[in-house]
């Protein structure tokens, strides 16, 4: 289930959704044959016989949760995994971890900081790679305060439905419209003082629609706010169009070096069609001839990949698996795509020497018949153009990603580490920030709930005197130290400060709500939020802070608001600045001092610069599969490019020992060679340097922030696919150059 939600301009679509929502729309909808709501609680402690872990990947869920994944359940009744309070079910590789070789059904352990335990229901097998959720522990749903929320319009959790046969999504989207209207509407007026029919007039947004969760994995336009981001289906195009023009370069190879190389089986043709050889039948030769290569190609490009599938996940990250049994057609289109490899190559090469003239042949006439190479031209205009396409696309990916690493992000990233997990300090966190604060090589601590890069809240409010109107600002309640430690600046007005009893009640904005919003006197401003007991509370605005990117550059820098984070607030993070002297000395002391204060939960932190890096990874896993087929790429057009130099210098021999008895050096005779070489991969520029400029546009047309195109890239993608052209037919011309021309006029 998907929330599409617009207030102020500023819009989510994002997998969001109300505790209540599901079990409403089982009650309410005929269509709806069950639910599920999952909840990833993040980094948390599992303490069993006072042995701490740390497990990254549990997760709240109904007990419906194995009605909707096809996950096995080895130990336990399916029908009473999750189905009360505080029961939890684990993975089989977790259960072994924590258990070894003792049965996990019926223990206790300990889950993060309650007191209370949890009792092990049940063992499933691991979550596969390729799902959309990561999930090592299940706790039972239920026992989330929150999982009895009736408000609408909190939306903390992932929501599916389980649709009867013949069914449709669209008939379920159409009823969810009339209890948005039902249930949202009445809520809209409560908190924020506006019928849901002006709240629409307003250009607001708020419904909800399905999703296929075949869909999950390939759109990126809906946020996965707590499980696995989706990956963008634009790249798994690209980077398949560019493996098929790679086959397409090596078919063109072997068309190029077939052809060239005729003459030499020429008198075969020759005889074959005296002794009564059809056509016909010298095409399916040379096809099969062709099928032969592929198929054996096929065969070896497999034991390729499972040779170095290994290195290639280490080098993306991935976990990809070759299983040629893992579906029947798999062998079958292998084999159909080896077939149209080998007509692709084969078929001109094959009509092209079947239709030799023997008397011709016989006369020895072939190779003045094979000096003109005018479609050898195009096609090695065609490889180079796709070579020089690939080399300037790497360099401009490789220059935005820089680019992205280096931009000042509006907060000094460096030096900085983030502690996960603060509310394990409960109330101790003001002790501990000073304990740690006394620490030599901490320069400041400071508590938040959100941090940058991380994800952060999303909330709504009003504006005194602008009735009617809502605005949505993504919220982190910080304390009187963060300002200082993450080295923002305030645009104007001040940060909180202890002087002044009154900041627990008042806030900050940045530079985006100010321009956005339209606010002329930030001093005057009071942002409005209803609280449950349907009073409103005011949040004076005391200053304003310069933008800073808490999100990846690929997104311009919205709204955000400050609160001061009160006593009562446990959950968040705390971020350390260090004076970038002894770190590990300056950590270890941090770690000890967490140690004194909650002794049975580890210390987990990371640095920021460090993460900021991760929000790129993909953008980087794509350059860098780039640079390895731009590299296979122009390797297959060098190859090709070699073979035909050299065929052109055994057509030319005769006429570069005729110029070296009339004078020439061998420096004049390898511009003669290589001049057509330099025209022809110039020319792939021209061609390819249009169709880069737009493609490049357009991949950048994904980052807000972004680099210019400029020249640079362009001029050294030439360079560059000159360079290996020139090195590659060097050695062939200069050792024909270096013949003596005696030997040269006896050729042929």
């Amino acid at each position: 289930m998907i929330l599409n939600g617009k207030i102020g301009g500023q819009e989510i679509t994002a997998t969001y959704s109300a505790a209540v929502i599901g079990p409403t729309m089982l009650k309410e909808v005929p269509e709806v044959e069950d639910f599920l709501r999952m909840n990833g609680v993040g980094p948390t402690t599992v303490e069993y016989n006072k042995e701490v872990f740390v497990e990254d990947h549990i997760v709240e869920a109904d007990s419906s949760f194995f009605n909707f994944f096809s996950i096995p359940v080895i130990k336990g009744d399916v029908n009473n995994l999750l189905n009360a309070p505080r029961k939890a079910v684990l993975s089989e590789s977790i259960a072994k971890k924590i258990f070894g070789i003792e049965n996990p059904i019926d223990k206790t352990i300990k889950i993060g900081s309650d007191t209370l335990l949890y009792t092990i229901s049940g063992v499933m097998g691991d979550v596969p790679g390729n799902s959309h959720f990561e999930a090592d522990i299940l706790t039972s749903f239920m026992t989330d305060p929150g999982s009895k929320n009736p408000t609408w319009l909190s939306n903390s959790y992932s929501t599916y439905l389980l649709l009867k046969q013949n069914s449709s999504s669209k008939t379920v989207d159409a009823k969810m419209v009339e209890m948005i209207i039902k249930y949202v509407g009445p809520e809209l007026q409560k908190y924020m003082g506006v019928s849901i029919t002006d709240f629409a007039a307003k250009g607001n947004k708020y419904r909800f629609y399905l999703q296929n969760l075949k869909k999950a994995h390939l759109d990126p336009t809906v946020t996965q706010q707590q499980f696995k981001a989706a990956s963008d289906p634009k790249f798994l195009m690209i980077f398949g169009s560019i493996a098929i023009l790679i086959v397409i370069i090596a078919a063109i190879n072997f068309m190029n070096l077939s052809t060239a190389q005729s003459s030499r089986r020429a008198k075969e043709v020759g005889i074959k069609k005296i002794g009564g050889s059809s056509r016909g039948m010298l095409v399916t030769q040379f096809l099969s001839e062709s099928f032969i290569l592929s198929f054996i190609s096929l065969i070896i490009a497999l034991i390729f990949i499972k040779v170095t599938l290994p290195y290639f996940n280490n080098l993306l990250g991935a976990r990809l698996a070759l299983n040629l049994f893992a579906s029947w057609y798999i062998i079958p289109v292998l084999i159909l795509f080896s077939v149209i490899v080998g007509i692709l190559a084969g078929s001109y090469p094959a009509f092209f020497l079947s239709g030799f003239n023997p008397y011709e042949v016989l006369k020895g006439n072939v190779k003045n018949s094979m000096k003109n190479g005018r479609l050898r031209r195009v096609l090695v205009v065609f490889q180079f153009t796709i070579s020089i396409l690939l080399i300037v696309g790497t360099m401009i990916m490789y220059r935005q990603i820089n680019y992205m690493l280096n931009k000042d992000v509006g907060f000094n990233k460096e030096k900085l580490i983030v502690i996960n997990r603060a509310d394990a300090l409960g109330t101790k966190v003001k002790s501990f920030k000073d304990a740690v604060k006394g620490i030599p090589g901490v320069v400041n601590i400071a508590s938040s709930t959100a941090v940058p890069g991380r994800n952060n809240n999303d909330n709504g409010y009003g504006m005194e005197g602008r009735k009617d109107e809502n605005y949505l600002m993504q919220t982190n309640w910080v304390d009187y130290d963060y300002l200082e430690t993450y080295k923002m600046t305030l645009a104007s007005g001040r940060f909180f400060n202890e002087s002044y009893s009154t900041d627990k009640q008042s806030c900050l904005v940045n530079e985006s709500a100010v321009k956005n919003f339209s606010i002329t006197d930030f001093a005057k401003t009071r942002f409005i939020q209803p609280a449950d007991s349907g009073k409103l509370n005011y949040l004076p605005v005391i200053g304003v802070v310069k933008n800073f990117n808490f999100e990846s550059l690929r997104n311009p820098i919205q709204p955000y608001l400050f609160r001061f984070k009160a006593d009562g607030i446990f959950w968040g993070y705390l971020t350390v600045r260090l004076s970038g002297k002894n770190y590990l000395s300056t950590i270890s002391a941090i770690e000890n001092k967490w140690k004194d204060f909650v002794p049975n939960n580890p210390l987990q932190y990371y640095f920021v610069d460090a993460d900021f890096e991760q929000m790129y990874k993909q953008e980087k896993q794509n350059a860098q599969m780039a640079v390895i087929f731009s590299i296979l790429a122009i390797f297959i057009a060098a190859l090709g490019l070699f073979g035909l130099t050299s065929f052109t210098v055994e057509q030319r021999t005769k006429e570069i020992g005729v110029r070296k008895a009339m004078g020439s050096s061998i420096a004049s005779i390898y511009i003669v060679i290589s001049r057509e070489v330099i025209i022809l991969v110039s020319i792939s520029a021209l061609i390819a340097w249009p169709l880069i400029y737009y493609i490049a546009g357009k991949w950048l047309e994904n980052f807000y922030y972004r680099i210019n195109l400029g020249v640079f890239s362009f001029i050294a993608g030439l360079t560059i696919a000159l360079g290996i052209a020139v090195m590659t037919i060097s050695y062939r011309i200069m050792r024909a150059a270096r013949v003596n021309p005696a030997q040269s006029l006896k050729y042929e």
